[in-house]
């Protein structure tokens, strides 16, 4: 799902280049908020609007530009000035860097935060504190007899089990050729499917084991269960916000999405994300729950 969105909205965005001008910088300006077209994204971009009007900021969401290379083209001319991705992404499709043998979270954000300053004039702002990162789910059940908590303890069993998963993930550069590599087995065979079709596919016993994502609730739906990555098999997908170079000398903007370092964790984005997909609430109600929950906005 991640690698489809990058390509998505490619329309989208070239009507907006054609109707909108470079937006400036400072107060008396709008500040522009990207968003690619998903849950946490929509919720995300509120938050930093919401964040930046409480200080006196006008600004604007675009909900759902496009996925990853979309918002940075837009980023890159001006037509964003803000936002939300994810180091994994950056890491493997921006800056094109070779898959590691093990995918430490410290080493992709390092290589990601340097690349991206020095080749591409981009500065991350803040790392928000949680990761989406594909994750490995089997049914709870299963799990709890064979008292399996580890991806590495699926190892006697991946032979026998079908593993059901997204499009890209089978032949992606930081998809299965490197989880096989750092996890040494393979499963039985592989089948991939929309995202959303694959907790039908286990629940229905078409599968045995998933790849989902670590801020997406609907496993719990299924009970299913997250197993621990023990061996860094798994691309990090640590959320940061992003701004060009030259954006980011204002530092009083850039102080004010500040704010939001290290302020949100797994669980937390999952239950916002949880509160989008299965509560219907709006993204913008969400995100200001959020932040006066935090002390971050009044109302």
């Amino acid at each position: 799902m991640k690698n489809k969105l990058f390509f998505s909205g490619m329309l989208i965005f070239f009507l907006i280049v054609a109707t909108t001008g470079c937006i400036g910088q400072g107060s008396e300006k709008k500040i522009v908020i990207g968003t690619m077209p998903y849950n946490e994204e929509y919720i995300l971009g509120h938050m930093i609007s919401l964040l930046l009007e409480d200080a006196g900021y006008k600004t604007e969401v675009k909900e759902g530009l496009g996925g990853t290379l979309i918002n940075y083209e837009a980023l890159k001319r001006g037509q964003i000035h803000v936002f939300v991705g994810y180091t994994g992404a950056f890491y493997n499709t921006v800056l094109k860097l070779p898959a590691l043998d093990n995918w430490d979270p410290t080493i992709v954000y390092n290589e990601v935060e340097k690349g991206m300053k020095e080749k591409e004039g981009i500065t991350v702002v803040a790392k928000l504190g949680f990761k989406n990162n594909y994750a490995i789910s089997v049914p709870r059940s299963w799990a709890q007899e064979r008292n399996l908590t580890k991806v590495s303890e699926l190892a006697p069993y991946a032979p026998s089990m079908v593993l059901g998963t997204d499009i890209e993930y089978p032949t992606a550069p930081d998809g299965l050729p490197t989880f096989e590599k750092a996890y040494g087995f393979k499963f039985k065979d592989v089948k991939s499917m929309e995202p959303t079709l694959v907790y039908e596919a286990i629940k229905n016993k078409l599968v045995d084991v998933i790849t989902g994502y670590t801020t997406d609730k609907r496993g719990e739906l299924f009970n299913l269960v997250v197993l621990e990555d023990d061996k860094g098999g798994l691309l990090p997908y640590d959320a940061i916000i992003i701004t060009t170079t030259s954006f980011a000398k204002d530092e009083a903007v850039i102080n004010v999405l500040k704010k939001l370092e290290g302020k949100i964790d797994d669980k937390e984005m999952a239950d916002m994300n949880y509160q989008y997909d299965v509560e219907k609430k709006e993204s913008r109600d969400i995100a200001r729950a959020f932040l006066i929950s935090e002390g971050l906005i009044k109302n």
